[in-house]
């Protein structure tokens, strides 16, 4: 599967968040695990990698949704749909999601 570079491992350290361009996509680090999902809330838009990280969810800036960052779940209104997630890979020590997964 085509692979898009976040960046290297060193440069997300546990606690941390990259997003990356397009389709915009927020990496966390949560204690060594690394998860991808779509960094644009689907209650209002907001940028999850703004979030506080509580555990494996985060929680949405503007309106306080939380989204469980290993399955996209949302767990709490306002928002009610779940944010896609992508496999991340990490290669030499660069990390990577596989963004061939995004719904079109």
């Amino acid at each position: 599967m085509p692979l898009h570079r976040v960046c290297a491992f060193s440069e997300l350290p546990v606690g941390g968040v990259k997003r990356i361009g397009e389709p915009p996509i927020a990496v966390f680090n949560v204690e060594g695990k690394l998860f991808a999902i779509s960094d644009i809330c689907t209650h209002a838009e907001a940028s999850l990698s703004e979030g506080m990280v509580e555990g494996e969810t985060v929680h949405c800036p503007l309106h306080g949704a939380i989204f469980d960052l290993c399955t996209g779940e949302a767990l709490t209104p306002p928002a009610v749909d779940p944010v896609q997630t992508f496999p991340v890979v990490v290669q030499e020590n660069e990390i990577y999601v596989e963004v061939d997964a995004v719904d079109e």
